[in-house]
């Protein structure tokens, strides 16, 4: 009984995520039939560049103009580096790329992929811009501004004033640690000009906020003091050494960032991925049918049980992909597909052993039990190492491997459910006196 009640309940979750992943079919069902209040909102899948479309461009950075006071160690140019690629990614999500792609490669170049891009040049021009730094000081209406928006209200209210002081008289900013307590703080070192502005501000806004802006967003609202008048300031904060580093390191590149030149661009048209979706999916399609037919033709019933299975399967995967969500490039389909037949790897050894029980002599019930328990360990292994696998791809690789490697990794995990537990479930409906007679059919 419980096991009748595992199989609804698995085809009202099916149905579920069937219109999910493809509200399409039932806006499509309710349009023939004239019913209008019939439609479902789609949330689309995400598609990398080159399904898309879009942009990949690479800049270098030049690192003698960069080392305006003497030479930057390995360590400290890996900092700028990461700088100018934060910079950079808040400067590309502001001009609303959908899952901008930006990375360092190598030693000086970085990588910026944008999918769907309608205006390069626009982009281009908008990642060439110095980033900027500014200061701001509190209003009357800071305090009131800032606990509504904590509320979610006066959203698109600016609750602090600009004071002048920017990016251009920051001379440097450097992680230090405090003294007495050890804890991480970000030291300021400002120019003779910024250290005259910052000297009137802080004197009049003693036990008020002075928020530190980079590209028009807070990354800093200390409180101050105390008048400071030499031009050097400690922003401090319940920081870890990273977060210190990273502050430091934006602060940095907003006011001296790393010079960069666009050295190669590739444009990808949108007609050309769609191809490339379109060619995907019907290789997705050619191996699942593959699968199921070979499936059904060595293991009979057992195979229809596993290609119902494979079907909850993909849907699992797919409804994933949306809801994490997850950025489908080619390499990633690619790793969708392998996942395919990986999926019913599990189910290969499952029958195989019982199989095997079977012609032991022993009952259904039994021999599916048995089937179950000791392919378990072979099914386990097997799953940890692909995922082991997938998860160095994901962490040590680039982007496009990256996509496979998750992809990957997904499909393992659901498979490793769907043939543990769904195929396991509907295969024990079939234990009844009648399929006794009938082992044939296993």
């Amino acid at each position: 009984m419980k096991n009748s009640y595992f199989l609804i309940t698995l085809v009202v979750v099916s149905l579920a995520l069937f219109v999910f992943v493809s509200p399409q079919s039932i806006n499509s069902i309710c349009r023939n039939l004239e019913i209008s209040k019939c439609q479902i909102p789609d949330k689309p899948f995400r598609l990398g560049l080159d399904l898309l479309g879009g942009t990949h461009l690479v800049y270098e950075a030049d690192r003698p103009a960069a080392e305006v006071d003497g030479a930057l160690s390995g360590a400290d140019w890996a900092d700028a580096m990461q700088g100018v690629r934060d910079v950079v990614e808040r400067r590309v999500n502001f001009f609303g790329v959908s899952e901008p792609l930006v990375q360092v490669s190598g030693n000086n170049r970085l990588i910026v992929e944008l999918a769907g891009i309608s205006d390069v040049n626009q982009a281009i021009q908008l990642i060439g811009e110095t980033p900027f730094l500014e200061f701001r000081e509190e209003t009357d209406q800071t305090r009131e501004m800032l606990d509504a928006q904590s509320r979610g209200e006066r959203l698109n209210e600016e609750p602090f004033a600009a004071t002048g002081l920017n990016g251009r008289h920051l001379q440097r900013a450097q992680i230090v640690f405090d003294p007495q307590t050890g804890v991480p703080q970000v030291s300021l070192q400002l120019t003779d000009e910024g250290a005259k502005l910052f000297s009137e501000i802080t004197k009049r806004n003693i036990g008020k906020f002075v928020a530190i802006y980079l590209d028009g967003a807070p990354v800093s609202i200390p409180v101050v003091q105390n008048e400071i008048p030499d031009g050097q300031a400690v922003i401090s904060g319940k920081f870890t050494p990273q977060e210190a580093k990273l502050l430091a390191t934006r602060l940095n590149s907003g006011a001296l960032p790393v010079p960069i030149k666009l050295i190669s661009q590739q444009t990808v048209g949108s007609s050309l991925g769609k191809e490339s979706l379109e060619k995907s999916l019907t290789a997705g399609l050619y191996g699942l049918l593959a699968v199921a037919l070979f499936m059904i033709f060595f293991y009979r019933l057992p195979g229809v049980v596993s290609v119902f299975a494979l079907g909850v399967y993909v849907l699992l995967v797919l409804a994933t992909y949306k809801i994490i969500p997850v950025t489908l490039t080619l390499a990633g389909i690619a790793g969708f597909i392998l996942s395919l037949g990986m999926a019913v790897d599990a189910n290969v050894l499952i029958f195989a052993r019982m199989r095997e029980e079977l012609k032991a002599g022993k009952t259904l019930t039994q021999s599916m039990e048995e089937g179950f328990r000791r392919a378990w360990l072979s099914v386990r292994d097997s799953h940890a190492t692909t995922l082991i696998g997938a998860l160095v791809l994901y962490v040590f690789t680039t982007s496009i491997v990256k996509g496979f490697a998750l992809t990957l990794g997904i499909g393992v995990l659901m498979s490793l459910f769907t043939a543990t537990m769904v195929t396991r479930k509907i295969l024990l409906l079939f234990t009844k006196q009648w399929f006794e007679k009938k082992k044939w059919m296993f």
